[in-house]
Protein backbone atom coordinates (compact mmCIF):
# COMPACT_ATOMS: atom_id res chain seq x y z
CA UNK A 1 0.00 0.00 0.00
CA UNK A 2 1.72 3.59 -1.27
CA UNK A 3 1.88 6.27 1.14
CA UNK A 4 -1.19 7.89 -0.80
CA UNK A 5 -3.21 5.22 0.05
CA UNK A 6 -1.85 4.99 3.56
CA UNK A 7 -3.18 8.66 3.75
CA UNK A 8 -6.33 8.64 2.62
CA UNK A 9 -6.94 5.56 4.75
CA UNK A 10 -5.99 7.37 7.89
CA UNK A 11 -8.37 10.22 7.19
CA UNK A 12 -11.31 7.90 6.54
CA UNK A 13 -10.39 5.77 9.88
CA UNK A 14 -10.45 9.38 11.93
CA UNK A 15 -13.84 10.15 10.37
CA UNK A 16 -15.55 6.81 10.90
CA UNK A 17 -14.23 7.52 14.95
CA UNK A 18 -15.51 10.93 14.96
CA UNK A 19 -18.91 10.30 13.28
CA UNK A 20 -19.12 7.42 15.96
CA UNK A 21 -18.34 9.52 19.14
CA UNK A 22 -20.53 12.04 18.18
CA UNK A 23 -23.51 9.95 17.80
CA UNK A 24 -22.75 8.51 21.14
CA UNK A 25 -22.24 11.82 22.52
CA UNK A 26 -24.92 13.89 21.17
CA UNK A 27 -27.83 11.35 22.08
CA UNK A 28 -26.39 11.82 25.50
CA UNK A 29 -26.91 15.36 25.24
CA UNK A 30 -30.67 14.68 23.15
CA UNK A 31 -31.70 13.05 26.39
CA UNK A 32 -30.97 15.10 29.02
CA UNK A 33 -32.19 18.49 27.34
CA UNK A 34 -34.76 17.67 24.81
CA UNK A 35 -33.05 20.36 22.54
CA UNK A 36 -34.60 20.30 18.61
CA UNK A 37 -31.12 21.65 17.61
CA UNK A 38 -29.17 18.75 19.40
CA UNK A 39 -31.66 16.25 18.01
CA UNK A 40 -31.19 17.90 14.09
CA UNK A 41 -27.50 17.91 15.09
CA UNK A 42 -27.62 13.92 16.09
CA UNK A 43 -29.65 13.14 12.59
CA UNK A 44 -26.67 15.10 10.87
CA UNK A 45 -24.09 13.18 12.72
CA UNK A 46 -25.94 9.71 12.16
CA UNK A 47 -25.98 10.53 8.24
CA UNK A 48 -21.77 11.70 9.07
CA UNK A 49 -21.65 8.01 9.77
CA UNK A 50 -23.12 6.73 7.16
CA UNK A 51 -21.20 8.74 5.05
CA UNK A 52 -18.04 8.40 6.65
CA UNK A 53 -18.13 4.74 5.86
CA UNK A 54 -19.07 4.49 2.92
CA UNK A 55 -16.33 6.69 2.02
CA UNK A 56 -13.84 4.76 3.60
CA UNK A 57 -15.00 1.60 2.01
CA UNK A 58 -14.55 3.45 -1.60
CA UNK A 59 -11.47 4.28 -0.95
CA UNK A 60 -10.73 0.28 -0.02
CA UNK A 61 -12.06 -0.44 -3.39
CA UNK A 62 -9.45 2.32 -5.40
CA UNK A 63 -6.83 1.03 -3.55
CA UNK A 64 -7.54 -2.22 -5.42
CA UNK A 65 -4.43 -2.66 -8.01
CA UNK A 66 -5.36 -2.77 -11.56
CA UNK A 67 -6.83 -6.27 -12.83
CA UNK A 68 -8.16 -7.69 -16.10
CA UNK A 69 -11.23 -5.95 -16.06
CA UNK A 70 -9.72 -2.43 -14.72
CA UNK A 71 -7.07 -1.57 -16.64
CA UNK A 72 -6.34 1.68 -15.08
CA UNK A 73 -7.13 1.09 -11.77
CA UNK A 74 -10.62 1.03 -9.50
CA UNK A 75 -10.11 4.81 -8.85
CA UNK A 76 -13.31 5.81 -10.25
CA UNK A 77 -15.46 4.52 -7.39
CA UNK A 78 -14.14 7.35 -5.36
CA UNK A 79 -15.77 9.89 -7.99
CA UNK A 80 -19.14 8.13 -7.87
CA UNK A 81 -18.98 8.17 -4.12
CA UNK A 82 -18.10 12.05 -4.28
CA UNK A 83 -21.15 12.57 -6.69
CA UNK A 84 -23.32 10.46 -4.01
CA UNK A 85 -21.77 12.65 -1.15
CA UNK A 86 -22.86 15.62 -2.74
CA UNK A 87 -26.13 14.55 -3.25
CA UNK A 88 -26.55 13.95 0.09
CA UNK A 89 -24.75 17.07 1.56
CA UNK A 90 -27.08 19.07 -0.78
CA UNK A 91 -29.87 17.48 0.31
CA UNK A 92 -28.73 17.62 3.97
CA UNK A 93 -28.96 21.46 3.27
CA UNK A 94 -32.04 21.93 1.81
CA UNK A 95 -33.71 19.97 4.75
CA UNK A 96 -31.80 22.61 7.52
CA UNK A 97 -32.78 25.30 5.87
CA UNK A 98 -36.69 24.20 5.42
CA UNK A 99 -36.58 23.61 9.38
CA UNK A 100 -34.98 26.52 10.28
CA UNK A 101 -37.76 28.83 8.15
CA UNK A 102 -40.57 26.43 10.05
CA UNK A 103 -38.80 26.94 13.30
CA UNK A 104 -38.27 30.40 12.76
CA UNK A 105 -42.40 30.93 11.72
CA UNK A 106 -43.43 28.61 14.45
CA UNK A 107 -46.04 30.63 16.97
CA UNK A 108 -44.58 28.85 19.62
CA UNK A 109 -41.31 27.73 20.57
CA UNK A 110 -39.81 24.51 22.18
CA UNK A 111 -38.89 25.13 26.11
CA UNK A 112 -35.42 23.40 26.84
CA UNK A 113 -33.71 21.94 29.68
CA UNK A 114 -30.57 21.30 31.25
CA UNK A 115 -28.58 23.15 28.72
CA UNK A 116 -25.56 23.05 30.77
CA UNK A 117 -25.10 19.36 29.52
CA UNK A 118 -25.94 20.12 25.86
CA UNK A 119 -23.82 22.59 25.97
CA UNK A 120 -20.91 20.56 27.43
CA UNK A 121 -21.75 18.03 25.19
CA UNK A 122 -21.44 20.32 22.03
CA UNK A 123 -18.17 22.42 22.72
CA UNK A 124 -16.55 18.66 22.73
CA UNK A 125 -18.07 18.58 19.44
CA UNK A 126 -16.77 20.87 17.88
CA UNK A 127 -13.50 20.47 19.09
CA UNK A 128 -13.58 16.49 17.81
CA UNK A 129 -14.79 17.94 14.80
CA UNK A 130 -12.55 21.26 14.51
CA UNK A 131 -9.57 18.44 14.62
CA UNK A 132 -10.84 16.26 12.13
CA UNK A 133 -11.78 18.77 9.38
CA UNK A 134 -8.11 20.26 10.07
CA UNK A 135 -6.53 16.22 9.86
CA UNK A 136 -8.59 15.68 6.40
CA UNK A 137 -8.18 19.24 4.39
CA UNK A 138 -4.34 18.31 4.89
CA UNK A 139 -4.98 14.85 3.62
CA UNK A 140 -7.22 16.31 0.48
CA UNK A 141 -4.73 18.43 -0.39
CA UNK A 142 -1.72 15.96 -0.56
CA UNK A 143 -3.73 13.52 -2.01
CA UNK A 144 -6.16 15.45 -4.45
CA UNK A 145 -9.15 12.84 -2.83
CA UNK A 146 -12.55 14.07 -3.88
CA UNK A 147 -13.74 12.12 -1.58
CA UNK A 148 -11.82 13.29 1.53
CA UNK A 149 -12.85 16.82 0.36
CA UNK A 150 -16.71 15.73 -0.08
CA UNK A 151 -16.57 13.79 3.29
CA UNK A 152 -14.72 17.08 4.81
CA UNK A 153 -17.31 19.28 3.32
CA UNK A 154 -19.95 17.96 5.10
CA UNK A 155 -18.44 17.94 8.76
CA UNK A 156 -17.22 21.64 7.76
CA UNK A 157 -21.30 21.72 7.59
CA UNK A 158 -21.73 20.50 10.76
CA UNK A 159 -19.43 23.49 12.74
CA UNK A 160 -22.26 26.21 11.92
CA UNK A 161 -25.11 24.28 13.11
CA UNK A 162 -23.14 22.97 16.19
CA UNK A 163 -22.23 26.73 17.39
CA UNK A 164 -25.99 27.40 16.68
CA UNK A 165 -26.90 25.17 19.00
CA UNK A 166 -24.45 26.24 21.90
CA UNK A 167 -25.70 29.71 21.31
CA UNK A 168 -29.58 28.64 20.89
CA UNK A 169 -28.93 26.92 24.31
CA UNK A 170 -26.76 29.77 26.07
CA UNK A 171 -29.81 32.07 24.56
CA UNK A 172 -32.65 30.00 26.09
CA UNK A 173 -30.75 29.37 29.58
CA UNK A 174 -29.92 32.99 30.15
CA UNK A 175 -32.93 35.25 28.44
CA UNK A 176 -35.42 32.66 27.45
CA UNK A 177 -34.44 32.99 23.31
CA UNK A 178 -34.27 30.13 21.39
CA UNK A 179 -34.77 31.13 17.72
CA UNK A 180 -31.18 31.84 17.49
CA UNK A 181 -30.04 28.59 16.03
CA UNK A 182 -32.69 28.82 12.84
CA UNK A 183 -30.79 32.11 11.78
CA UNK A 184 -27.14 30.64 11.90
CA UNK A 185 -28.57 27.01 10.29
CA UNK A 186 -29.53 28.89 7.42
CA UNK A 187 -26.63 29.93 7.16
CA UNK A 188 -25.12 26.86 7.49
CA UNK A 189 -27.62 25.57 5.03
CA UNK A 190 -26.08 27.83 2.58
CA UNK A 191 -22.63 26.73 3.21
CA UNK A 192 -23.93 22.84 2.53
CA UNK A 193 -25.23 23.65 -0.68
CA UNK A 194 -22.33 25.89 -2.31
CA UNK A 195 -20.42 22.89 -1.47
CA UNK A 196 -21.42 20.47 -2.72
CA UNK A 197 -22.46 21.77 -5.84
CA UNK A 198 -18.80 22.11 -5.99
CA UNK A 199 -17.84 18.89 -5.28
CA UNK A 200 -20.53 17.36 -7.67
CA UNK A 201 -19.25 19.07 -10.76
CA UNK A 202 -15.49 18.15 -9.64
CA UNK A 203 -17.03 14.60 -9.53
CA UNK A 204 -19.23 15.18 -12.56
CA UNK A 205 -16.57 16.17 -14.44
CA UNK A 206 -13.90 13.25 -13.71
CA UNK A 207 -16.09 10.87 -14.37
CA UNK A 208 -16.44 12.98 -17.99
CA UNK A 209 -12.63 11.98 -18.56
CA UNK A 210 -12.05 15.86 -17.97
CA UNK A 211 -8.53 17.03 -18.20
CA UNK A 212 -6.07 17.97 -15.33
CA UNK A 213 -6.05 21.09 -13.61
CA UNK A 214 -4.25 23.83 -16.32
CA UNK A 215 -1.29 24.11 -13.70
CA UNK A 216 -0.78 20.75 -13.69
CA UNK A 217 -0.17 20.43 -17.80
CA UNK A 218 1.47 23.38 -17.51
CA UNK A 219 3.61 21.75 -15.01
CA UNK A 220 4.23 18.54 -16.71
CA UNK A 221 4.75 20.58 -20.38
CA UNK A 222 7.50 22.68 -18.97
CA UNK A 223 9.45 19.89 -17.75
CA UNK A 224 9.22 17.44 -20.67
CA UNK A 225 10.16 21.33 -22.33
CA UNK A 226 13.46 21.45 -20.24
CA UNK A 227 14.79 17.67 -20.24
CA UNK A 228 17.79 17.15 -20.95
CA UNK A 229 17.79 15.09 -24.36
CA UNK A 230 13.84 15.94 -25.52
CA UNK A 231 14.00 17.90 -28.42
CA UNK A 232 10.13 18.28 -28.70
CA UNK A 233 7.21 17.08 -27.14
CA UNK A 234 3.43 16.56 -28.53
CA UNK A 235 -0.06 15.22 -27.98
CA UNK A 236 0.35 15.65 -24.06
CA UNK A 237 -3.48 14.39 -22.97
CA UNK A 238 -4.71 14.13 -19.37
CA UNK A 239 -8.07 12.73 -17.77
CA UNK A 240 -8.42 12.45 -14.05
CA UNK A 241 -10.13 9.85 -12.21
CA UNK A 242 -10.95 9.78 -8.82
CA UNK A 243 -7.66 11.30 -7.05
CA UNK A 244 -5.60 10.01 -9.44
CA UNK A 245 -4.48 12.11 -13.04
CA UNK A 246 -3.71 9.94 -16.14
CA UNK A 247 -0.89 10.98 -18.27
CA UNK A 248 0.11 10.57 -22.38
CA UNK A 249 2.73 12.21 -23.39
CA UNK A 250 4.58 11.99 -26.90
CA UNK A 251 8.79 13.23 -26.73
CA UNK A 252 11.03 13.63 -29.60
CA UNK A 253 14.53 12.12 -29.89
CA UNK A 254 17.32 12.29 -31.46
CA UNK A 255 17.10 9.16 -33.97
CA UNK A 256 20.95 8.23 -33.53
CA UNK A 257 20.39 7.12 -29.75
CA UNK A 258 20.45 3.95 -29.09
CA UNK A 259 17.61 2.23 -27.51
CA UNK A 260 18.70 2.29 -23.80
CA UNK A 261 19.85 5.85 -24.04
CA UNK A 262 16.56 6.50 -24.95
CA UNK A 263 14.74 4.58 -22.64
CA UNK A 264 16.84 6.12 -19.77
CA UNK A 265 16.22 9.96 -21.16
CA UNK A 266 11.84 9.02 -21.01
CA UNK A 267 12.72 7.15 -17.90
CA UNK A 268 14.17 9.60 -16.47
CA UNK A 269 11.56 12.11 -17.60
CA UNK A 270 8.81 9.56 -16.15
CA UNK A 271 10.55 9.84 -12.98
CA UNK A 272 10.74 13.60 -12.34
CA UNK A 273 6.80 13.89 -13.17
CA UNK A 274 5.68 11.29 -10.79
CA UNK A 275 7.88 13.39 -7.83
CA UNK A 276 6.39 16.80 -9.30
CA UNK A 277 2.74 15.25 -8.87
CA UNK A 278 2.74 11.62 -7.58
CA UNK A 279 -0.70 11.03 -7.83
CA UNK A 280 -0.06 10.56 -11.57
CA UNK A 281 -0.21 7.29 -13.70
CA UNK A 282 2.34 8.50 -16.64
CA UNK A 283 2.95 6.93 -20.22
CA UNK A 284 5.05 8.10 -22.27
CA UNK A 285 6.00 7.36 -26.08
CA UNK A 286 9.10 8.30 -27.42
CA UNK A 287 8.79 9.55 -31.37
CA UNK A 288 11.98 10.53 -33.31
CA UNK A 289 12.31 13.95 -34.08
CA UNK A 290 11.42 15.44 -37.52
CA UNK A 291 15.26 17.55 -37.29
CA UNK A 292 16.75 15.05 -35.85
CA UNK A 293 20.33 14.41 -38.68
CA UNK A 294 18.64 17.22 -40.73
Amino acid sequence: MDSQTRAKLSAAIASVTVATTLVILKLWALGATGALTIAASLADSAMDLLMSLGAMAALIYAAKPADEDHNFGHSSVEDLTALAQALLVGASGVLIGWAAIARLIAPSPETLRDEGTGIFVMVISMALTVALVWWQGRIARKTGSRVIAADRLHYLGDLIPAAGAILSLIASRQFGIVQVDSIVALVAAGVLAVGAIRIFKGAWDALMDRQAPPEVIEGIATLARNWPGVLGFHDLKTRTAGSRIFVHLHIELDGALTLREAHDIGAGLRRTILLAYPQADVIIHKDVAETAGA
